[in-house]
């Protein structure tokens, strides 16, 4: 692969697993240097011996407000510039509302959406400083669509999609490209909610995406030339409407 993003510095939330880790590695073979944030010391210390020099382990738990504060002036102080943030980190839950943890609620939504806008709010005085970045955020096909087993997850991913779209028209005119990526159901340890008679049909109907798939639409968004942008991409298994 060309090193497109050589000299480049990018951010990863939720970059220990799934769709964050196969983010990294696609960056990384792009020659870009990657800080690998995420709760998960003992995983991100696996893959900076894995993958070496170019990824940088950054243990942050997001959910804890003044930790979830210090992200920009920690990759700053490690790395020193942000060229690229990735907002990947998310919780899910499935299934009927009537049966959902209210506090399980309270923490998905706060990772879904507080804990995105506050990464995207402290980085954005740095990119608007450099005139330049790119900011792509993990969302999901639910935003697109009232998807009636996981409403409270749907409801996440609608509000972020929409942040997303207005943040962009805001920040477009200091050079920053706002997307996201919006895939149908990924194998990544967000299924393990699923219901297991569904998650069983999605695989025997081949209806589930590998995180490397999204990565590798992820780069292609990053790679392209500055007066473009990639808005929103909506990835689905060809058999998924079947």
């Amino acid at each position: 692969m060309a090193k497109e993003l050589e000299g480049k510095i990018a951010a990863v939330t939720g970059a220990a697993s799934g769709i964050g880790l196969a983010s990294t590695e696609a960056m990384v073979a792009a020659g870009a240097r990657v800080v690998m944030v995420d709760r998960d010391q003992a995983a991100l210390q696996g893959h900076r011996e894995r993958l070496g020099e170019m990824v940088i382990p950054l243990r942050i738990d997001l959910l804890d407000a003044q930790d979830c504060a210090t992200l920009l002036p920690r990759v700053l102080e490690k790395a020193g510039q942000l060229d690229i943030l990735h907002a990947n980190a998310g919780a899910y839950i499935g299934g009927d509302l009537v049966d959902a943890d209210t506090a399980a609620i309270d923490r998905m939504l706060n990772l879904n959406i507080n804990v995105v806008m506050k990464n995207v709010h402290d980085v954005l005085p740095h990119m608007i400083g450099r005139r330049t970045g790119d900011i792509i955020v993990t969302s999901s096909l639910a935003a697109h669509f009232p998807t009636p087993w996981e409403p409270v997850y749907a409801a996440s991913k609608w509000a972020i999609d929409c942040f997303v779209q207005t943040v962009r028209r805001q920040v477009f005119k200091h050079g920053i490209r706002v997307g996201s990526i919006s895939p149908g159901p990924v194998v990544s340890a967000l299924l393990a909610d699923w219901p297991a008679e569904k998650l069983a049909e999605a695989r025997a109907s081949g209806s589930l995406l590998e995180a490397s798939e999204v990565a590798n639409v992820l780069t292609f968004m990053l790679t392209r030339p500055r007066g473009m942008t990639i808005r929103d991409v909506i990835m689905l298994p060809t058999n998924f409407d079947l």
